[in-house]
């Protein structure tokens, strides 16, 4: 490898918080930090974003003045060693919105879209490292091969830091928690 193509060091040496937040937006946009390590995510389809924006605004209307529901932006799961993860859809304290960086204890749901390249990622190692941070909450949409998408929702059990399995819904997603929501998510 030349010197003009080897990948800057910060890709293969870990990374703390306060490097990373000296980061501007443009440098940590498609990037997560897992365990202090840089690992890139692919831009998304138009569908998988279509998706995230449709669900975080029925959120938000469905959570009132006390929740906003936003998409793309890190939440920080855990400072050593560093792990910032950027959910589809983030659910957080509306009185939180200008604390940095967003933390467990401020978000209630957090939604991803599963995309190719993301399937083990999204339905198992995320779901640990959220349950573990004490989200909540956790859907997880996928994008099945009819175009209805599938919804999966899981529920904290505090007890054991491990979700347990909700409901799945096939394009209609009717919620009675974290609040009461129906969209309908087959018509994209």
């Amino acid at each position: 490898m030349t010197a003009e193509t080897a990948a800057p060091a910060w890709m293969h040496e870990q990374i703390t918080a306060e490097q990373y937040d000296s980061w501007s937006e443009e440098q940590c946009a498609g990037i997560e930090i897992v365990d202090g390590m840089v690992v890139g995510s692919p831009s998304a389809s138009k569908r998988h974003n279509r998706l995230a924006r449709i669900l975080a605004n029925a959120l938000e209307a469905a959570g009132g003045p006390d929740w906003n529901a936003d998409t793309d932006f890190d939440v920080r799961l855990q400072d050593i060693p560093l792990t910032n993860r950027r959910p589809d859809v983030v659910v957080y304290r509306a009185d939180t919105i200008d604390i940095v960086p967003t933390r467990p204890e401020h978000v209630l749901l957090v939604v991803e879209v599963v995309s190719p390249g993301s399937e083990t990622t999204d339905r198992i190692v995320k779901t640990d490292q959220y349950a573990k941070a004490g989200i909540a909450f956790y859907w997880r949409v996928e994008q099945a091969a009819t175009g209805v998408p599938l919804v999966y929702t899981y529920v904290l059990d505090p007890a054991n830091t491990a979700y347990r399995n909700g409901d799945v819904f096939t394009g209609v997603v009717k919620v009675v928690a974290p609040f009461p929501m129906e969209v309908d998510l087959g018509q994209i």
